[in-house]
Order: structure tokens, then C-alpha cells, then sequence
């Protein structure tokens, strides 16, 4: 008689929680957990474990659900914590499982060993373990699951010991249902409803966690019975609204005074799904007095540390639904829409001139992946989002290496769907062994490169608060298009305005993973 062993048990598991496909980097220690693997799982491969754990990131956010992430050890572990850092502030629902030696060597800290390998990832994960024994792996791994999924989501992490997998076990793998979302306490959702009726110029606040529970249509019907202005939080990871709508008003920047100053219009802010608020500068306003505020959030510590306003703990849909079952329709004058800057001419070939083309380019349906902090603002003005089902990602931790692999996991995740990532000269190098991957998964991909020579992130910033003469910040030299080449995607460059619209036009055609090397000029814009 075949003995069951923690491995048959674990991919049991595996099977009825979907999670067959597997990002990965291989180590020695994962050989227990790899080998004799299964046909109906995929592993994604990935040349470096930050690259891999990004990808991952953006594979999770488009779908949606929960991924598995196997990663070597301590080395390994290390070198994904940046993107680990990510998923957390992505909120997205992963499991890393990583591999840890034998037993028996753990004591005499060994080569490959993790010492305390549960620490390791904190604070930066939801939940830690490594298994007592090799039998209650698949119960950790369950209870895994649960926590990661489980509102607000996030990262976990589970450290398995390599001879772990070859045990035999005859417990039982409970595989149960996902824990759902939860509603506001019906107080809370009257008190909110009694201030919107009082209120006459209300506003709504949105954030990533809006797309992120798949309440953007919820949000437009919400918006829309009470005439109220829509706001992007400070720093959002995702696109929670249509920037093409009448009500409509922008993106707040993570300073205090910027949301003060645009907010100030408005007797009532809700805010829905997102910090209230992340602020990345101090330009010494002091506490600027913001409107009333009543933030809606899933996250008990976001409601815990916001300064002010009345907190209600809902997941977004749910507490979208609440109010949307008792507001009343406004009789309010909606707001004005939004006036965007004029569409830049192509003299130059600046980053305006890139989104704007872009957007005239792009399909309706194409998920645009981004990480080109020194563009940003130009993105927002230019490349508006319009999609109600997650449309954009970005990386909310600042945390560089999300766009590159970011591209391919939310290709792998959503082959209906044309993805495009734009990503800054910088950026790009954190994680463009993804590139790789993208050629071996075959995927039609499109990679644009924003190059301007610079972190210009950094040097923008650094002139805005009086640094001079910074070190490290002048970039060039690499010649992106030659780089996609080499690890199997196709490569071009664009330097010239000209070259532009036919140089995307083909890009965005061909069933090729594409990367466009666009030399841009260097921009004087603030980032805030």
C-alpha cells in the first residue's frame, strides 16, 4: 500500500483552493516540494525571487484570488522582501511558502538554513509559521489561505522544512469556503446617510481597495444618486473609478495641504477604501484643517490611526451596497467635470506626448501596469483610465521592481486582456529579468520604457527641498531594446516624435512580448 505522504496531501489542498499555479525561483530546498510535479500545475519561473514575488503581485491583483509563492530560503526570502513590502501595502492575498533545511541540520545552523525563519518577513506579512511537525503543514497551509484572504488581505508566510514533504500523514485536509466580506453596523450607515442629507457639496474619496472587492460599478451608482465629486486617494495602487466621468475631479497628492486645499470645497468627504490619507512630503502646513470625514475601510488599523473622522468597518462593496440601499437621489447641482490639460503638441518627445499617444492607441479593454514615479502626475493628466474592472496597477509601497514583472503577471492572469506596461529607465532594472518569462510564457505584452537618464524621482524631489549636488542620480547608457533582445523579447527604440505613433502601433500588434525604448526628454515638472 502506497503511503500518503505531506506532499500528496499539500497538492490536494492546492487542487480545491485553486492554487496550481505557482511562481517560483528554485533552490535545493524546494527539490522536495518540486519534484514529480504535477501536469495540471503550472509553475512560472523567474530569474530573480523579487522579480518572481512582484509578478506574482500583479497576477493576484487581476484575478482577484490568492497566489502561491515559493521562494529558497533565507537568501531567497531576502532577496524578495522589497516586493513582499509591496504586497503588503498591495494588500494582496499571497502565500509564500518557503523552503527551509532538513530538520535534523536546523539545530547546527546550516548551510541554507533559515534561522527563525517565521521572523524573517515581519511586519510585512499578515501571519508567520513554521510547522511544528511535517503533519501539520497542510493545516498550516489552510489556516494560510484564510488569513491571506481574509479582509483586509495580504501576504503570509510558511516556512517548510525540506524533508517535511516525504512524511506520511493520515490526518485529514478540511479544505474549507474563502471567509466573506462583512457589512457596516446599521448605525453607523444611518448616522453616514443622515450627514449626506445634510450635506451640500458632499465628496467621495476612493481607493484601491474599491477595484480591488470589484465595487467600481457600486461606486459609479453611488456617486452618481448623490451628485457627488470623486476624488483618487493619495498613492493608490488601483484605478477605482472612470477618469472619464462627469464627476470626475482628480488625484490628490500625498501632502497634507494638497488634500486640504482640495478638498476645502466640499462640507463632506467620505472615503472609500483607502487611508485617509498616505502622505509621502511635509511642506509645513501643520495639521490643515480638512472637512468632516467619515472613512469607510475594511482595515481596522486604517480606521484606528486616520486623525480624524468617523470610521466604519465594512468591506467596500458591502458598505457601497449599504448606503446604496438607503441614500436617497440628490436633487444637488453636480459638480463641474474635471478640465484636462490640453493634449501636448509632438514637437518633443516628452512623457505628455507618450501618454496622450498612448491613450489614443490603447484598446478599450487594455490593463495598463505603471511605475514611472517622475511621470506619474503626466500619466493622470494624459493616459485616463476608463475601465470599471481593474484597469490599472501600480506598486502603492514605492517600493521599485513591480512594473516589469507586473506586466507579465497580470498577463498570465488575464489573457483576455491586451496589457501594457509603462515603466521609467530606473524602475525597470529592479526587475527586468521578468522580461525572461515574459518570452517563455509567449505572452503579447507590451513594455514601454520611459527613459530620461535619471531617477529623476529622486533629483525632482531633491530640488524641491533644497538638496544640491546628489550622487546617483544620473542614469543612461542602456540600451533597453538590445536587452529585450537578448533574453527573447523584441526590441525597439524610438528617439525621434515622429517614430512614435507607427513605433506603438506595432508594438501593441504583434503577439510578441515587446519592449519600446522611448528616449524621452527630461521633465521639470514637480511631483506634487
Amino acid at each position: 500500500m502506497i503511503k500518503r505522504t505531506v506532499l500528496d496531501a499539500t497538492r490536494e489542498l492546492l487542487r480545491e483552493l485553486g492554487l496550481t499555479t505557482v511562481f517560483g525561483n528554485p533552490g535545493t530546498t524546494e527539490v522536495p516540494f518540486l519534484t514529480d510535479w504535477p501536469d495540471d500545475f503550472d509553475y512560472v519561473l523567474g530569474l530573480q525571487e523579487s522579480a518572481v514575488v512582484a509578478m506574482a503581485d500583479a497576477y493576484a491583483q487581476a484575478t482577484r484570488r490568492a497566489v502561491l509563492v515559493n521562494l529558497h530560503s533565507a537568501g531567497g526570502v531576502g532577496h524578495g522582501l522589497g516586493s513582499l513590502f509591496t504586497a503588503y501595502r498591495n494588500r494582496t492575498p499571497m502565500i509564500v511558502v518557503a523552503g527551509q533545511q532538513i530538520r535534523s541540520l536546523i539545530p547546527h545552523e546550516p548551510f541554507l538554513g533559515a534561522m527563525e525563519a517565521p521572523e524573517f518577513p515581519k511586519p510585512y506579512v499578515k501571519w508567520s509559521i513554521e510547522p511544528a511537525s511535517a503533519e501539520d503543514v497542510p493545516a498550516a497551509l489552510a489556516r494560510a489561505y484564510h488569513v491571506a484572504t481574509q479582509a483586509p488581505s495580504g501576504p503570509v508566510f510558511v516556512s517548510v522544512p525540506a524533508d517535511d514533504w516525504s512524511a506520511t500523514t493520515e490526518r485529514p485536509v478540511v479544505s474549507r469556503p474563502r471567509i466573506r466580506g462583512f457589512a457596516p453596523d446599521p448605525e453607523a450607515v444611518d448616522e453616514l446617510t443622515a450627514a449626506l442629507e445634510a450635506a451640500e457639496r458632499p465628496a467621495i474619496v476612493v481607493g484601491g481597495a474599491v477595484d480591488q472587492d470589484g465595487a467600481v460599478v457600486e461606486t459609479v451608482a453611488l456617486a452618481e444618486r448623490l451628485n457627488a465629486a470623486v476624488w483618487v486617494a493619495p498613492m493608490s495602487y488601483r484605478c477605482s473609478f472612470p477618469e472619464d466621468h462627469p464627476l470626475f475631479q482628480g488625484f490628490l497628492d500625498p501632502e497634507r495641504g494638497a488634500v486640504a486645499d482640495a478638498l476645502a470645497r466640499h462640507d463632506l468627504v467620505v472615503v472609500l477604501g483607502a487611508p485617509a490619507f498616505t502622505y509621502h512630503v511635509d511642506r509645513g502646513r501643520g495639521e490643515t484643517p480638512l472637512p468632516p470625514l467619515f472613512i469607510v475601510s475594511d482595515d481596522e488599523q486604517i480606521l484606528a490611526r486616520a486623525f480624524e473622522g468617523t470610521g466604519i468597518r465594512a468591506t467596500p462593496k458591502l458598505g457601497i451596497r449599504a448606503l446604496l440601499n438607503v441614500v436617497e437621489r440628490s436633487t444637488r447641482p453636480a459638480p463641474a467635470p474635471r478640465q484636462r490639460p490640453a493634449k501636448p503638441g509632438g514637437e518633443t518627445l516628452t512623457g505628455e506626448f507618450v501618454y496622450s499617444t498612448l491613450a489614443d492607441l490603447l484598446p478599450d479593454n487594455a490593463l495598463v501596469v505603471e511605475e514611472a514615479p517622475s511621470h506619474r502626475g503626466i500619466l493622470h493628466d494624459h493616459l485616463p483610465i476608463t475601465a470599471t474592472d481593474t484597469g490599472f496597477l501600480t506598486m502603492a509601497s514605492g517600493t521599485l521592481g513591480y512594473g516589469v514583472p507586473g506586466v507579465v503577471g497580470a498577463a498570465l492572469a488575464r489573457p483576455d486582456r491586451k496589457v501594457v506596461g509603462v515603466i521609467g529607465d530606473g524602475s525597470s532594472m529592479y526587475g527586468i529579468q521578468a522580461l525572461w518569462t515574459a518570452a517563455r510564457e509567449e505572452l503579447p505584452v507590451t513594455f514601454v520604457i520611459l527613459d530620461n537618464s535619471e531617477y529623476a524621482a529622486v533629483r525632482i524631489l531633491g530640488d524641491a527641498i533644497g538638496g544640491a549636488k546628489l550622487p546617483g542620480t544620473e542614469l543612461g547608457g542602456i540600451g533597453f531594446a538590445a536587452l529585450a533582445e537578448s533574453m527573447g523579447c523584441h526590441g525597439v527604440t524610438i528617439t525621434e516624435p515622429s517614430d512614435l505613433v507607427p513605433g506603438l502601433t506595432a508594438a501593441l500588434a504583434d503577439p510578441r512580448p515587446t519592449l519600446v525604448h522611448v528616449r524621452v526628454a527630461a521633465s521639470s515638472r514637480s511631483l506634487y
